[in-house]
């Protein structure tokens, strides 16, 4: 039987990651490693000069081995795979993220930087992301079909199967959009406000990026404001 692991960065009480963890149930045996708080933008992060702690915790889906873990969310695919787990996992799914995971702003995502341990690690990895605002529809109808072809896309060292899907409702939903590339643009333009001065010239400063809109053809980007999953491999570093 295949053995799955599945870990997030929103945390192991996520929706998210119940709604994963029920659909991987139908292919494989499912341990759960995913970190006790939100992790989100820790990137692929881990942590080296303290103890991580990993703890069974209760999860709402039968039959699933879960633990909460005090880690990042790439700790957790380590120490799932190398310790948790009683043999190593065929393959890491990493979500489903509360937020896409595209263009620029997979630099910053510990949801793509699980999949990329993982994929160091020599598993299969797989990200999901959905938006934010808009409902789940289409995850819902499609997760099963999508983790079932991501399964079969063959990785070479280093890539991720990164996997977006769209907040519209199924009558506006306009299908698979595969082998999408990265966009180069970012979701939010950068900046910084100032939430608090402090004597002396110092400031308090609360992220405040402004949305963008402009994306590049044939991109992850341009896939998911035009009402379609996104699907498409990633590539780490080496």
């Amino acid at each position: 039987m295949r053995k799955i692991l599945i870990t997030n960065d929103d945390g192991i009480d996520s929706s998210g990651i119940h709604r994963l963890a029920k659909a991987a149930k139908e292919l494989g045996e499912v341990w759960v490693v995913a970190p006790a708080h939100q992790r989100s933008a820790a990137s692929h992060s881990i942590t080296l000069r303290e103890p991580i702690d990993v703890i069974p915790h209760d999860f709402p889906v039968d039959g699933v081995h879960a633990f909460a873990c005090s880690g990042t969310p790439g700790d957790c695919v380590r120490v799932g795979g190398l310790n948790v787990m009683p043999e190593r996992p065929d393959v890491v799914l990493s979500g489903i993220n509360f937020g896409y995971n595209i263009a620029t702003d997979i630099q910053y995502s510990a949801t793509a930087g699980a999949a990329f341990e993982a994929a160091f690690q020599g598993y299969h990895a797989i990200a999901l992301s959905e938006h934010t605002e808009g409902n789940h529809e289409v995850t819902n109808a499609c997760l099963m079909d999508i983790l079932k072809e991501a399964l079969e896309v063959k990785l070479d060292y280093g890539q991720i199967v990164n996997i977006n899907f769209p907040g519209c409702p199924m009558s506006e939903f306009k299908g698979v959009r595969r082998n999408v590339t990265v966009s180069r643009k970012c979701l939010f333009v950068d900046r910084y406000k100032v939430v608090e001065e402090f004597d002396g010239g110092g400031v308090s400063l609360m992220v405040d990026g402004i949305p963008n809109r402009e994306c590049e053809a044939g991109t992850d980007f341009e896939a998911l404001f035009d009402n379609c999953i996104s699907f498409g491999i990633v590539n780490n570093i080496g």
